[in-house]
């Protein structure tokens, strides 16, 4: 993957490494399909949040080879896609509306659905192993982290399992579905750069914790134009919500004490201080207009 100025806006950086990388894949010997349903998966994105992270925490700490920091970043945000393109289909939440058009199922069937998210997977593995030819070293640490945010015991496999079970622990549910891969991300940034990564995995953990909180309000409060998906799901199929624990008010208040908690956790590094703020302003959009100013 080529290298991209660190300075560059980090939007900027995630849209035209995963354009990269979906490039490489889709080429003309593609069926033409699948190569459609993986850019459909794609494109155009969510906030990219955690792709996001992993850019912040390289740059925090030094992002002396932005090649392997973009890898990284697309590497998560397509195991991101893949985990909505199989959360939708009829197996899972049965979901017709992701990101505010169609999920994948819907508009390429369930076979090509199910291969598309297999496939994007596998494509975020690709992409770690050609950063490896930028940094073997770091190739390989990147890919233990996201095989741990993704697979057993705890990744977002276990986490989407945790729904079939009789009975759901709720804190490994939790860690397991959504903040395994805000750990991986926050390590991944730090790995990236050639830092100590451990350190990063609380932060990552309480990020995407705070995501899931925030996550359970809009399903509560929101519009679906607002969020581009189905709302009322966790309740139409019994899943555990934040709401439904603490009450409406008490999610909110969950929600603030957690973005504090995280601002709090940033390890020791030479842009502390800067991504301290940019959480700060970043989780300002977690909730949805209409839930926004409920009073804490």
């Amino acid at each position: 993957m080529r290298a991209i100025d660190p300075g560059q806006d980090p939007g900027i950086r995630i849209e035209e490494a995963l354009a990269e990388v979906l490039a490489r894949a889709c080429t003309g010997q593609a069926p033409p399909l699948l190569a459609a349903a993986y850019h459909h998966a794609v494109f155009p994105g969510g906030a990219r949040i955690r792709p996001r992270l992993t850019l912040s925490v390289a740059g925090a700490c030094g992002d002396d080879r932005p090649a392997v920091a973009n890898a990284a970043a697309a590497a998560i945000e397509l195991l991101h896609c893949a985990s909505l393109v199989h959360d939708d289909m009829p197996c899972f939440d049965d979901a017709d509306l992701r990101r505010g058009k169609a999920s994948v199922h819907l508009a390429f069937g369930e076979p090509l659905a199910l291969l598309a998210g297999d496939g994007l997977i596998i494509l975020g593995f690709q992409t770690l192993a050609i950063a490896g030819g930028v940094s073997a070293e770091r190739a390989l640490q990147l890919t233990m982290i996201l095989a741990r945010a993704t697979g057993m015991p705890g990744g977002i496999v276990a986490g989407q399992a945790w729904e079939s079970e009789p009975e759901i622990d709720l804190v490994l549910y939790q860690q397991a579905k959504t903040g395994s891969l805000f750990a991986g991300a926050a390590m991944a940034g730090a790995a990236a750069a050639g830092q100590p990564h451990e350190q990063w995995a609380g932060l990552g953990y309480r990020l995407g914790e705070a995501f899931q909180v925030a996550d359970d309000i809009r399903d509560v409060c929101a519009t679906q134009e607002e969020i581009g998906k189905p709302i009322g799901k966790d309740d139409a199929l019994g899943r555990p919500n934040a709401v439904k624990a603490l009450g409406l008010k008490g999610a909110v208040r969950r929600l603030t004490s957690l973005i504090d908690e995280t601002i709090e956790a940033v390890p020791d590094c030479p842009g502390r201080d800067a991504l301290r703020r940019q959480i700060q302003r970043e989780s300002a959009r977690f909730l949805p207009a209409s839930s926004a100013l409920l009073p804490a």
